[in-house]
């Protein structure tokens, strides 16, 4: 039996420490908006995406890209589609149902220090405005 290639390659960026085969769930406290107990999970088909959801993850752990599959269905995150980027150009989506991590990107380049540094400002700046998640809601 030979294996199947990829239909679509998704990528999940975290400072969480996984291995192959666990299952990334709901539940835990979101990255960004409220820091609410997340009702969605992330995951996106460009590396960019998920490099910065690693560099703006919340914790102290290093970040990481997983490769992983869904294990049900996915939506376009409004916050990027509707809000900032409309038709998705990011890539981004969401889901209720676990992603699978099937593999670890082991060497990628973030983004340069000052321009991290920069996006975390303001998405510091958007909160003190009361600018919460769309993922929040429902």
């Amino acid at each position: 039996m030979s294996a199947s290639p990829f239909t679509q390659t998704y990528f999940h960026g975290t400072k969480a420490d996984l291995q192959i085969g666990d299952l990334i769930k709901t539940g835990n406290p979101s990255n960004y908006g409220l820091r609410v107990q997340a009702k969605y999970i992330f995951l996106s088909a460009t590396l960019d995406a998920a490099i910065w959801g690693a560099e703006l993850a919340h914790g102290e752990g290093k970040e990481r890209i997983y490769l992983v599959e869904p294990t049900g269905e996915i939506e376009n995150d409004p916050d990027l589609t509707d809000k900032k980027f409309p038709g998705n150009p990011t890539m981004s989506y969401r889901s209720k149902h676990p992603f699978k991590v099937v593999g670890e990107l082991k060497s990628w380049q973030g983004h340069p220090a000052e321009q991290v540094l920069a996006m975390k400002e303001a998405v510091a700046k958007m909160l003190e405005k009361g600018v919460h998640s769309l993922n929040d809601e429902d």
